[in-house]
């Protein structure tokens, strides 16, 4: 389970920096900002996924390994 939410978290971190780098440079790249439904709220979107994250790091730390 550890490991579980280290790599979901691991996956919302770059994708909530990917959204970020998308709106700051125009970079192409990232999940963020091809979902239509997060027009004008990609920013948002992206700091929501670093704080989950951020949650998911926490929770795979307070979890027992094995």
């Amino acid at each position: 389970m550890k490991k579980l939410l280290e790599i979901l978290g691991f996956i919302a971190l770059i994708q909530g920096l990917a959204g970020l780098v998308h709106q700051f440079t125009d970079w192409n790249w990232g999940l963020v900002q091809r979902m239509g439904f997060l027009e004008g709220f990609e920013i948002y979107a992206g700091l929501a996924l670093l704080a989950l994250a951020v949650a998911l790091f926490a929770a795979a730390e307070s979890t027992k390994s094995g």
